[in-house]
């Protein structure tokens, strides 16, 4: 596992539950515009998201949430998901 300063906190909501919290090494998105990577120091954004798969690394664990579509804010090594599935 990544020391916890080397992690980027995900959390990934619908309206029905909270699918994932926690700290990850990475994160991959399906945006409006494309796919796209958040590493950590990653620029703020505030994107939508077009429907396929959020896909996560955590203590070494790949994992892929399907949705239909959503919002995503990236700031301060933080990644707020609220999407549809």
């Amino acid at each position: 596992m990544m020391n916890n300063k080397d992690n980027i906190r995900l959390t990934i909501i619908t309206p029905q539950e909270t699918i994932f919290e926690g700290l990850v090494e990475k994160v991959e998105l399906p945006g409006d515009k494309g796919r796209f990577m958040v590493l950590k120091n990653h620029a703020p954004v505030i994107s939508s998201l077009s429907q396929g798969s959020i896909v996560y690394v955590s203590d070494g664990e790949l994992t892929r949430v399907a949705i239909r579509d959503g919002f995503v804010r990236v700031n301060n090594n933080e990644v707020v998901v609220c999407a549809e599935r």
